[in-house]
């Protein structure tokens, strides 16, 4: 519940002449490393504070809502970095993408609000999962869509996505590496959809939303429900799982290709129903 967040309301620029400016970017993460600046490897992170440092001719540091696994992709991330230049807020994602690769987009560059912080503001994470059959991957989806032999049934995709909706330790879908000491998360949607994309092919969702997520729990809650639904294995035993808070009652984790971080929300009330539902 965000009343235990323990986290301060706003954060101030640490410069009185320095303005914040908030980033919208979205990015192949195929190309990168990860989000976060890593030693000697390429990250989303690293090449857009470069860019900034470059344009600024100031060492410009790039704070992100969040990071994401090398391979996993990003719809709609958001970051910040503080500034003292003169530039239109606006102009940043003019100047940026022309300094971007084509893999890093700048969406959208604006003024952040008083006490704004891309991680510590925000409300809710979004991630999309998408799958397809093998015989349906076309070229271009390599490495955006995880492609199965066989797609699972969606109606028992769905009674698992249903388990997970709440509030739940999700110790059994959290990566041995994960350092948060208490692994309760609100998780406010969770389903699975299907459409066909724009050629015709079939393609499989799973949508989830909540106030933060473990490290590799979206990738290992799909690779769990994917595997139990190829079994055929009943809600119960799936719900077993999950209550079961031990590590060993994952299947797997799906791989990171079809993982995409879709929205960051500072809206209080976007789910402001699920904290009067379920707060305390």
């Amino acid at each position: 519940m965000r009343s235990d967040w323990k986290r301060p309301e706003t954060y101030s620029l640490p410069g009185k002449d320095e303005r914040r400016i908030m980033l919208r970017v979205s990015y192949d993460g195929s190309a990168f490393h990860g989000w976060q600046a890593q030693g000697n490897a390429v990250s989303v992170q690293g090449i857009i504070s470069s860019a900034l440092t470059e344009l600024l001719k100031k060492e410009t540091a790039v704070y992100g809502s969040g990071r994401t696994d090398a391979g996993v992709h990003a719809l709609a991330q958001v970051c910040h970095f503080d500034t003292v230049s003169s530039i239109e807020p606006s102009l940043f994602a003019v100047i940026l993408n022309t300094r971007l690769p084509k893999t890093i987009r700048i969406l959208s560059s604006d003024e952040a609000p008083e006490g704004f912080h891309a991680r510590f503001s925000t409300m809710s994470r979004e991630y999309w999962y998408l799958i397809k059959e093998t015989r349906s991957m076309l070229p271009w989806d390599a490495g955006r869509i995880t492609p199965l032999k066989t797609l699972p049934d969606i109606t028992l995709l769905n009674s698992y996505a249903s388990e997970l909706a709440g509030t739940h330790d999700f110790t059994t879908f959290a990566s041995a590496r994960d350092p948060s000491q208490s692994r309760v998360r609100d998780i406010y949607v969770s389903e699975w959809d299907e459409t066909d994309d724009a050629y015709g092919c079939r393609i499989m969702r799973y949508r989830t939303a909540g106030n933060a997520f473990l490290y590799h729990q979206v990738r290992s809650m799909v690779g769990t429900m994917i595997q139990a639904a190829l079994s055929g294995e009943s809600i119960e035993r799936f719900r077993g799982r999950l209550l079961s808070s031990s590590r060993s009652q994952a299947l797997r984790t799906a791989a990171a290709d079809g993982l995409y971080l879709a929205d960051v929300s500072y809206d209080p009330d976007k789910y402001q129903w699920f904290e009067e539902q379920y707060g305390r």
